[in-house]
């Protein structure tokens, strides 16, 4: 016998010998009242008379009930043949042959105050004990059964909450797993984009499929997978897609899974777990938001922080080994690899990471019709391709917002199919912000300068090229008085000195736009120089970009010691702040003409599209160009 089997049956032993024991005791206590009882009764005294009517036959006396004081009353007065007393009531014989009885509770009444009163006049009633007679009133019988639910409660509550929280934590280990009865659908094609992540996941699709192909050349497959991206980008559809593609089970669980109420349940949750993967082998776990799990530390916090440390600790002891656990895969999911113990990203662990980004401007085409062919539009009048460059930085779970939106602002303004109009607005509500209603409380004064302001935002956008300028607009949105909606011609993921510089000029071209305008500047310029400032500093501390070549950059400084080399680097980008501002200055008041001609279209239409203003650029350089040929000739 296995030493397991043999412990578990000395504890049922255990438990039957205790149940024995405790049958026994019952059985000697229940025969022991049984005993004394009838000893009393075979030893009383023969009785004769109403006595020995009352000990064989009381139902004469229970017809009328009656209070403590007519009891008390009868025997002053001499006026009680008999008494009986009885366990819960004492029964009364009348002089006249009347009967009644008065319930006296556990005897005390008769025991304290009767045989007192007995003792004055022993020869003026005969008094019998009856041991087995019971009478109850029906207050008596109503307090007997309350009692009776109050002792039966009192031992049952007890167990009903020892069973209760023996099964919420039995529920709690096992509850959150859940194992899908059949393999997800979902394939590598179906997910759109994330090429490089399908790339990455190739060889575990192999594994899983056929881990004997691993194990015959003496391959060790990953162990873990780590898949960091921005929120939204598909990380748990590519978990599924993984264990769809080799047919394998597919478990979902989060990083706070783990965490628990009850000291030592969430152990038990990280053992079940891979029981559970390793009984319906292949099978893929997937760990989403798992920097939930937090870091070992040795700070001694208190017990929370060293459960979580247990927790850390089971879970890198089932990951550990291969042939265990072979046919399992662990895939998790996190925006934030920083927070994660170092010990899960080591070799063995977590040995692979697969960057997960954001899609490009063909994805996001793709994308766009994906959602949008399940919607009654209009397909001709919908330019994807413009949406998709409309949208550039947008995770896939955004974009699937945007055309739900869409659908919204057709069914808001009456209208039965869904046209490019009102993609344009769901795309403006995403990255922007809804119209607000804040122009309602503005003044004219303000409104002048609103315009002036995205007028020189737009119009320095259009001069330097730093994107596309879709639109200027003075309609509040989301927390903007005013926006210049400015998108990029492509994606781009390197950007050289010259672009930054411009764009840090289309920051400050709103605050010249007023200094050139009003000869002042306003508050509205405080985000934008926020912005320029933000840049600017890492274009000097991080970048290299700065006139006096320094290339040191405070990025590889600790952070107690960078705070103290910031000085330094605050001056260099106030310098190159400067600079880019008199640039910018110069650059709106070469044109100030469109300035104003933008400025004025706001106030009269509230937007004006790009492609306006790109036109009033082009005829101004044209006029240019015939002022000035003549003196060139």
């Amino acid at each position: 016998m296995k030493p397991g089997n043999n412990s578990l049956g000395k504890r049922r032993a255990r438990k039957f010998a205790m149940a024995a024991v405790a049958v026994l005791i019952a059985v000697l206590v229940g025969w022991g009242g049984w005993y004394f009882q009838h000893r009393a009764g075979s030893q009383a005294p023969a009785l004769s008379g109403i006595a020995s009517q009352m000990r064989h036959d009381a139902s004469a006396w229970t017809r009328e009930e009656k209070d403590a004081s007519t009891m008390l009353r009868d025997i002053h007065d001499a006026n009680v043949a008999a008494i009986g007393v009885s366990p819960n009531a004492i029964l009364v014989s009348r002089r006249d042959g009347s009967k009644y009885f008065v319930t006296d509770h556990n005897a005390t009444f008769s025991h304290a105050l009767l045989l007192g009163e007995r003792s004055d006049a022993a020869a003026a009633y005969q008094l019998v004990w009856l041991p087995d007679v019971d009478i109850r009133s029906d207050s008596a019988r109503w307090n007997l059964l309350f009692g009776q639910l109050r002792d039966a409660l009192s031992v049952l509550l007890p167990l009903v909450l020892i069973g209760g929280m023996a099964w919420f934590m039995r529920r709690e280990m096992k509850g959150g797993a859940k194992l899908l009865s059949e393999t997800p659908t979902l394939r590598f094609d179906d997910v759109i984009g994330a090429n490089e992540a399908k790339a990455a996941l190739a060889d575990i699709r192999g594994y899983l499929s056929d881990p004997k192909q691993f194990s015959s050349m003496g391959v060790r497959a990953p162990c873990g997978i780590l898949m960091v991206g921005a929120p939204g980008v598909g990380k748990t559809r590519l978990a599924q897609a993984l264990a769809g593609e080799c047919g394998a089970n597919f478990v979902s669980i989060t990083g706070s899974y783990f965490s628990a109420k009850y000291y030592g349940v969430g152990i038990q949750k990280v053992r079940h777990l891979f029981e559970l993967a390793r009984q319906n082998a292949p099978t893929v776990i997937f760990i989403d938001e798992a920097d939930g799990l937090a870091k070992r530390t040795d700070t001694g916090g208190g017990p929370v922080e060293a459960e979580s440390n247990r927790i850390i600790n089971q879970l890198l002891a089932e990951m550990d080994g291969f042939e265990s656990n072979e046919g399992v895969i662990v895939v998790a999911a996190t925006n934030h690899p920083d927070n994660l113990d170092e010990a899960l990203r080591r070799p063995g662990r977590f040995d692979r990471t697969v960057q997960v980004r954001l899609p490009d401007r063909e994805d996001r085409a793709r994308i766009f019709r994906f959602y949008a062919q399940r919607l009654k539009s209009k397909a001709a009048d919908i330019d994807y391709d413009q949406l998709a460059r409309l949208t550039t930085g947008l995770s896939p779970a955004t974009v699937a917002m945007v055309v739900n939106q869409a659908g919204l602002i057709a069914r808001k303004a009456g209208d039965s199919e869904i046209a490019s109009k009102h993609f344009m607005e769901a795309i403006k509500i995403a990255r922007i912000g809804d119209v607000s209603g804040a122009e309602r409380a503005l003044t004219e004064d303000e409104r002048k300068r609103i315009a002036v302001h995205e007028a020189g935002h737009g119009l320095v956008a259009a001069l330097l090229g730093t994107g596309v300028l879709e639109e200027v607009t003075i309609l509040p949105r989301g927390g903007a008085l005013g926006v210049a909606l400015i998108t990029k011609a492509q994606d781009k993921h390197l950007y050289r000195e010259t672009e930054i510089r411009n764009e840090i000029q289309v920051l400050l071209g709103g605050r010249n736009a007023e200094i050139l305008m009003f000869t002042e500047a306003s508050s509205g310029a405080a985000s934008d120089l926020q912005e320029a400032s933000r840049i600017s500093l890492d274009m000097v501390s991080k970048f290299g970009f700065n006139s006096d070549g320094d290339l040191f950059s405070l990025a590889a400084l600790p952070s107690q010691y960078a705070g103290l080399q910031m000085k330094s680097a605050i001056e260099h980008a106030n310098v190159l702040l400067k600079e880019l501002n008199e640039l910018c200055y110069g650059l709106l008041r070469a044109y100030e003409p469109i300035l104003r001609d933008i400025a004025d279209q706001l106030l009269e239409h509230e937007t004006v599209p790009g492609e306006a203003v790109y036109r009033l650029i082009a005829e101004h350089k044209r006029t240019l160009n015939i002022v000035h040929e003549p003196a060139a000739a």
